[in-house]
């Protein structure tokens, strides 16, 4: 059998990567794991560094319209820190492009997203709903709107493959559909050999992050359990990060 093993992964010669799991709208979250990566970095000061953001920072939790803003001001502050797309990041795109009142944004978490512009989305009354996307429209800046438009799908540092939900197993890796990378779940849970990289993702809520021999999910249902997780790799090392706020 062919492949990466985890045990045997390496993350790139000198560079700290830290991959941060599903933050769905908890600022605070978010907020506190960058404080804690910043405080680490200080601290072993290495060579080079990368964060990679995995995915869904919309819907079901309260702050979406902070956590944008938070990452559109980091990624271009340092280019060093990455912001990849989920599939509920692409599903506000669409939303905000043909509104669906039972697509995936207004059915999961989509209202706490649109409140978190200021505006209540009403599902029930079609013309009700008709306003709110318009003031919705309105209230997201140009600048949140290309965040999301230019996400990337997928990073490579060393031995490790980073995406939102995952691969299809038998497809290379540069050959990967985009479709694929933020909504996969079956095929890929279900493979258990290994892949020519370690495969780190989300997409799926866990009560803990999953490492397997090919792959680590570290969506630790941040929105509702209070936890985000990020994976650490310092060259052979490779160690979870968790940060909590609690009440």
């Amino acid at each position: 059998m062919t492949g990466m093993n985890f045990s045997d992964a390496r993350g790139p010669d000198g560079t700290l990567v830290y991959a941060i799991g599903d933050v769905h709208g908890r600022l605070d979250l978010l907020v506190e794991m960058h404080a804690r990566i910043a405080a680490e970095i200080m601290r072993l000061r290495p060579a080079d560094w990368r964060i990679v953001h995995l995915g869904d920072y919309v819907d079901r939790g309260p702050a979406s319209q902070g956590v944008i803003e938070f990452l559109v001001r980091q990624t271009a502050a340092d280019r060093r820190i990455l912001a990849l797309a989920g599939n509920h990041d692409v599903g506000f795109l669409d939303f905000l492009a043909e509104p669906d009142p039972v697509g995936l944004f207004a059915r999961y978490g989509g209202v706490e997203t649109a409140r978190s512009y200021g505006v209540e989305l009403d599902l029930q009354d079609m013309a009700a709903f008709g306003a709110g996307c318009r003031a919705l429209a309105s209230a997201v800046p140009e600048s949140h709107r290309k965040f999301l438009r230019t996400l990337e799908f997928s990073a490579s540092f060393g031995d490790f493959f980073f995406c939102h939900a995952g691969i299809r197993p038998g497809v290379a890796l540069d050959a990967q559909d985009p479709k694929d990378l933020i909504w996969i779940r079956g095929d890929f849970h279900r493979h258990q050999e290994l892949f020519p990289k370690i495969v780190v993702h989300g997409h799926t809520p866990v009560a803990e992050p999953e490492v397997l021999p090919n792959r680590v999910n570290i969506d630790t249902g941040a929105f509702a359990s209070g936890r985000l997780t990020a994976l650490v790799i310092d060259g052979a090392e490779k160690r979870l990060l968790t940060a909590e706020v609690r009440d």
